[in-house]
């Protein structure tokens, strides 16, 4: 091992990386500290060093100054978890947040354990997503946040769950906390009025403490009912966590875990067990915010009575002109609808009648009634009056699609945008949450650029089309088969050669055609940067147009989005195709006006597209980027080479889902960056953009055959 550094060495690096000429941190004592360990620990404290100040000097500098001593009595691996989370608190909440990290370094010391084996957020979401989506009842959203509860819209957990001892413990403790919530918006818990019933208590927080332990019996035998293999899991979690059930508690459970109990059971049994001991919270239940959760109806109710009375009115003239009752000058008989609850086997749907016939009603009906069935236990009378005319504003009862360019006005706000992650090549770690992403549609412009362009090309188009064509019915010539139309000579010569050798011949000695299906989706993603502008924007068009009239006699399918943005925050996908689109009128015009916009910032698009692609269903899955430069962004970091890297790693990570990506450019000094981009062989560099439009669909061809 080389020997260790000495202090003025050490000094050397600091004065650096920290700038102590401007920012005057005394990094003597850091210095001094350091020199006394072994080399191996201290290229490590001095890499994180230099790591943490690309996000922030004094962050950088307040790491050092704990490092050699968390050296002591942390692995490694803790003290990069705890660096991580510095930087991460400082990207979400700003430097005197991450300063409070810092300053509870002993904090991270005790639960070292904990970021080692807990279970994150980040990487349990996606998978306790689909799980509750697969639970009947209300379409619930997982946020993370302080605490663990339900507003009876949100599954509110928190950023870690590190209760035991391993990571797969954890996980499935977030698990059964995910279904306890659930089970509270499921089977009632909220139909009750909460708070006054704890507000006649002396202690209210006591009360409500009670009753979340009443109701922690009555759910968990309903889960073991519905979900008895989750339920034994939960049973032993309980035993692990040493939960157990008070003696005064224990002869209320029987008459809790009847199928018909409900949470108005609960409220009636609170006089009683509020007497009683302190119920002591099981591993997976919450906790119990009432006053969230009457905000979250007050919104919701009202506004569902009006979705629901008009959709209902809709559903009563569609089937009234269906069977051809109305008559011109005939006043219409007052309709009758009745809802009728099926909760069967963990499941609910409905049976709806109208004036006694029974009907089908459709699924935004029926999710409408399931919201209100889990309110009220019930469906109130007067949801099922049809609207009259006129009766609502449009606005309480449909969902308004947010402006994007509205969005951007005033001060910014997150509402309806999608989050990616970016990947910092200082901090060797991704920048969580850090792109804010809205899709925009281009404004169709109806000119007649379309028609020029296929007159402008009018012989390359024909000739386009024929080789697509011949693409698509090409037979491949199928080597080294059982039977076939001719001798396989290469295989021919190795079989010989092998019985000579006193082995077995192969019988896979022909070769025959081959008629292959194509299965291919391609996504393309057109750089609207504000450096396309004039000349470069006008081939991408043709090229666009040029290519689309070749693929639609191929047959593969294909989107196309423009990308373009300023800063992190206002990130911008501009919908130009979607892959179930036609390419019609509409798209064609969406084409004739694409227009530059900001500026290129791509790893973004990138991760969004490699999403989009991977939701279809495909055997082959390219993303081709037209662009005329390098990443980049409006006074940012991502300009250079923090932009190369994180539009490297989000190609890399397309590559590992699947996806094979391709660039075409017309920027001459792209050698320099494109091969550490995309690798050899996948990217092209055109020496005049008056090429794109001729080259662009050659290009299809040769990489996706």
């Amino acid at each position: 091992m080389p020997e260790a550094l000495t202090r003025v060495e050490i000094e050397a690096l600091l004065d650096v990386w920290l700038e102590t000429e401007f920012t005057f941190h005394q990094v003597g004592p850091v210095a001094r500290a350091l020199c006394r360990l072994e080399r191996g620990d201290q290229d490590f404290v001095l890499d994180w060093i230099k790591r943490i100040a690309t996000t922030h000097i004094t962050l950088a500098f307040h790491f050092s100054k704990r490092a050699p001593d968390m050296l002591n009595r942390l692995d490694r691996r803790a003290i990069e978890a705890w660096a991580v989370q510095l930087c991460d608190t400082y990207d979400r909440a700003g430097m005197y947040a991450a300063l409070a990290v810092a300053d509870k370094a002993s904090g991270f010391i005790q639960t070292r354990h904990a970021h080692a084996a807990g279970a994150l957020f980040d990487d349990t979401a996606p998978v306790l997503g689909n799980f509750v989506r697969g639970l009947s009842g209300r379409a619930l959203k997982l946020d993370q946040g302080e605490g663990c509860f339900t507003d009876s819209e949100r599954l509110i957990l928190p950023a870690l769950f590190a209760r035991f001892e391993t990571a797969q413990d954890n996980f499935k403790l977030a698990k059964a906390t995910v279904a306890f919530l659930w089970a509270q918006t499921r089977w009632g818990t909220f139909r009750a009025d909460i708070q006054a019933a704890c507000a006649a208590f002396d202690h209210p927080d006591r009360a409500l403490n009670q009753f979340l332990g009443l109701e922690t019996l009555r759910l968990t035998a309903r889960l073991a009912r519905e979900l008895p293999g989750l339920a034994r899991e939960m049973e032993r979690l309980r035993h692990l966590a040493g939960d157990r059930l008070p003696e005064d508690w224990a002869r209320h459970q029987a008459h809790l875990s009847r199928p018909e109990a409900t949470a108005e059971d609960s409220l009636a049994l609170l006089p009683q067990v509020y007497e009683h001991p302190d119920f002591q919270t099981w591993c997976y239940a919450g906790e119990l915010r009432p006053g969230a959760v009457a905000e979250c109806m007050a919104a919701r109710m009202d506004t569902e009575k009006a979705r629901l009375r008009v959709k209902l009115a809709q559903l009563e003239e569609e089937l009234r002109q269906r069977a051809g009752r109305d008559s011109p000058g005939e006043a219409k008989t007052p309709a009758t609808f009745e809802a009728e609850a099926q909760d069967q086997d963990g499941s609910l749907d409905f049976e709806i009648t109208l004036d006694g016939a029974p009907i089908a009603p459709p699924d935004d009906v029926k999710q409408l009634l399931t919201s209100v069935w889990l309110d009220f236990g019930h469906i109130p009378p007067e949801y099922l009056v049809p609207a009259g005319d006129g009766e609502y504003d449009p606005r309480l009862y449909e969902e308004q699609p947010e402006d994007p360019d509205a969005v951007w006005q005033g001060t910014y706000h997150e509402k309806g945008a999608l989050f990616y992650p970016e990947w910092d090549m200082g901090r060797q770690h991704y920048r969580k949450n850090w792109c804010v992403m809205r899709e925009k549609s281009v404004a169709p412009v109806h000119d007649d650029f379309y028609r020029q362009t296929l007159d402008r090309y009018s012989g390359l188009i024909r000739h386009l089309r024929r080789g697509f064509e011949a693409m698509r019915d090409e037979n491949r010539l199928m080597k080294r088969q059982v039977y076939g139309d001719d001798v396989d000579i290469d295989a021919l010569v190795e079989a010989l050669a092998d019985s000579r050798d006193g082995r077995e011949m192969s019988d896979r000695l022909f070769t025959r055609m081959h008629r292959a299906e194509r299965n291919i989706a391609v996504a393309f993603m057109v750089d609207m940067s504000g450096s396309t502008r004039g000349w470069i924007n006008e081939a991408e068009r043709e090229a666009l147009i040029l290519l689309c009239e070749a693929l639609e006699r191929l047959g593969d399918r294909y989107a196309i989005y423009g990308f373009s943005g300023i800063t992190r925050k206002r990130c911008e996908l501009f919908h130009i195709k979607h892959f179930h689109e036609p390419y019609d009128d509409t798209v064609q015009a969406r084409i004739s006006g694409i227009r530059p916009q900001e500026y290129t910032r791509m790893g973004f698009a990138i991760r969004h597209l490699s999403k989009l692609l991977n939701e279809v269903e495909a055997r082959t899955k390219v993303l081709i980027t037209l662009s005329d430069g390098r990443p980049d962004d409006y006074f940012d970091v991502y300009r250079g080479a923090y932009g190369i890297e994180d539009t490297r790693m989000a190609l890399l990570e397309a590559r590992r889902a699947g996806v094979h990506p391709f660039c075409i450019t017309i920027d001459k000094e792209a050698r320099d960056y494109l091969p550490h981009m995309y690798g050899p062989a996948r990217y092209i560099i055109l020496d005049d953009v008056g090429q794109l439009p001729a080259k662009v669909a050659d290009i299809y061809r040769r990489i996706t055959s």
